[in-house]
């Protein structure tokens, strides 16, 4: 498959999550998504807020960590989910849209709760079809 999508694997203790792209920022965005999937369908999340985020970083693994690091602590301290990403390159990053809500109990019906991006199984690479993959371990 050479579209963008995204994808959760096994992990012994906690989650893999997986993010596939043409460019490295697509995957990013797809890994949020996975991201997003293991607490909630994302399709139950509607576009009413946006926030930006940049992050800066020359490592591409570093990179897509201090990303998923970024979008946790803005969804722990907006009580947001997010659903919808877009994310560009910059010198020295990326500048990143995320779209979401506020938490809503009833309609999100939360599953788990992330609580961190890990260093376990960090990867950003492109793969033998040249798409991007950017994955690694959250702990839930």
């Amino acid at each position: 498959m050479t579209e963008p999508h995204w994808e959760h694997y096994s992990h012994p203790a906690d989650m893999g999550i997986r993010g596939f792209g043409r460019t490295r920022e697509e995957a990013y965005a797809q890994a949020a998504l996975a991201l997003t999937a293991i607490i909630t369908d994302p399709a139950k999340i509607e576009p009413r807020k946006s926030v930006e985020i940049i992050c800066e970083e020359d490592d591409d693994e570093m990179l897509f960590w201090y990303w998923l690091s970024a979008l946790l602590y803005e969804m722990d301290t907006r009580t947001m989910l997010f659903g919808r990403f877009d994310v560009a390159p910059v010198d020295g990053g990326i500048r990143a849209t995320a779209w979401g809500d506020m938490v809503d109990v009833t309609r999100h019906q939360p599953a788990v709760e992330v609580k961190a991006a890990t260093y376990a199984d960090l990867k950003v690479e492109r793969d033998s079809r040249g798409m991007w993959v950017a994955q690694c371990i959250v702990d839930v």
